[in-house]
């Protein structure tokens, strides 16, 4: 076990109509003039909005909208939000919507607080130092950004999508309704949960370090999420299922699976921040789509952990050799993201990619990365083109 810090200051108002605190938790942390940032049309459409604009509204809270955030959010939204933020000298943050908004505001509240251009941090050139107070009202169970330290944001030019981490964006409060999550696309809730357990495996699958008690809880949050995504399949409208999968998103990045080891892996993230930035795929869709081929290239490397993921997670008998375990236990996985109708290659994702651009991707992966990078196996530029190679 390595020593750890586990910091997750954010509020978080759970259940049936939370929305309806929304402007109660703004006046708590202090905000006076609010941006709204959200998507697109749908929390118009659902008669969100306007239940919280009217809240906001019956409070004496100002506000200003933007919308337009969108899957693999833009830099360019943000620089428009920085720049209306401070015209309009707001001191408060609120996104409305899944990831893609949460990560906008952060970003944006990056920009606003800090001089120069945001895009530094993403670009690792330097440290932010603050970052305007965020609230969430979250519609989408997936990113866990409601409680991360963490954003990722896509650059137009290049079409490179990177990832910041800093504590001071961590939302200030997340109001977290299950019915919101009702009327999504049974994509979209594939997506998401795929997303919730990637967030998992990334911290489960590593050399050393790990604490039995959180390999437990990630376990437990694993299984959790496979029945309850099963369940939402055939019963979209499923309200425990759907408030069990919120929670599981939220915990699954909060850091609280990876209390005691050595960080994580992440590598499958990193490889799907390409397939994004280059295919504007989603997020979850392309984590299915390489993990597996992720996996068997990295498995004999850190067999333990995948025969322990076998046997505990994918409920595969503790007979054969190991390595015979962990093939299984990743086939297991595999025909899960099928049953949930998620891609296992780039072919049933929708990419049919050149070897051209699977050399750029790796690439642009290892440049990011700082040359290499994994704890299940360190991955260098010709390691990861082989795996986007093998996921084809």
């Amino acid at each position: 076990m390595f020593n750890f810090k586990y910091y997750t200051p954010t509020k978080v108002v759970f259940g049936k109509d939370t929305e309806t605190k929304v402007a109660e938790l703004i006046k708590e942390f202090g905000g006076k003039k609010v941006l709204i940032h959200y998507g697109g049309g749908s929390v118009i459409r659902s008669g969100l909005m306007k239940r919280v604009t009217d809240t906001l509204d019956a409070a004496g809270i100002n506000y200003i909208m933007l919308g337009g955030a969108v899957p693999n959010p833009r830099l360019g939204l943000v620089y428009e939000g920085i720049e209306l933020c401070k015209k309009e000298n707001v001191d408060f943050l609120l996104a409305v919507g899944g990831g893609s908004a949460i990560d906008s505001a952060k970003a944006i509240g990056y920009g606003v607080t800090n001089e120069g251009d945001v895009w530094d941090f993403y670009d690792y050139k330097r440290e932010a130092k603050a970052c305007l107070p965020i609230g969430v009202i979250l519609t989408l169970s997936a990113t866990g950004s409601e409680m991360s330290d963490s954003s990722v944001i896509t650059k137009e030019e290049g079409l490179v999508k990177r990832g910041y981490s800093s504590d001071y964006s961590r939302p200030k409060f997340a109001i977290m309704n299950p019915e919101l999550t009702m009327t999504l696309p049974d994509y979209q809730t594939a997506c998401g949960c795929t997303d919730i357990m990637m967030h998992t495996m990334e911290r489960y699958f590593t050399q050393g370090g790990n604490m039995e008690l959180t390999d437990s809880i990630a376990e437990g949050l694993l299984r959790t999420v496979m029945n309850n995504a099963k369940i939402l399949v055939k019963d979209p409208k499923n309200y425990e299922a759907r408030a069990e999968v919120m929670w599981a998103g939220s915990l699954a990045h909060n850091d609280l699976t990876g209390c005691g080891n050595d960080g994580g892996d992440w590598m499958a993230h990193k490889l799907e921040h390409e397939l994004g930035g280059l295919y504007d795929v989603a997020h979850g869709a392309g984590l299915a789509a390489v993990w597996g081929s992720w996996a068997r290239y990295v498995y004999k490397n850190c067999l333990p952990r995948f025969k322990k993921f076998a046997i505990n997670v994918m409920g595969v008998e503790n007979s054969g050799t190991d390595e015979e375990i962990a093939v299984k236990g990743i086939e297991a996985l595999e025909a899960f993201y099928r049953e949930i109708n998620m891609p296992t290659n780039l072919r049933e994702l929708g990419v049919n990619a050149t070897d051209e651009e699977l050399a750029e991707m790796a690439h642009k992966c290892a440049v990011g990365v700082g040359g290499a990078m994994g704890s299940a196996k360190l991955l260098n530029e010709d390691d990861m083109l082989a795996i986007f190679r093998a996921c084809k």
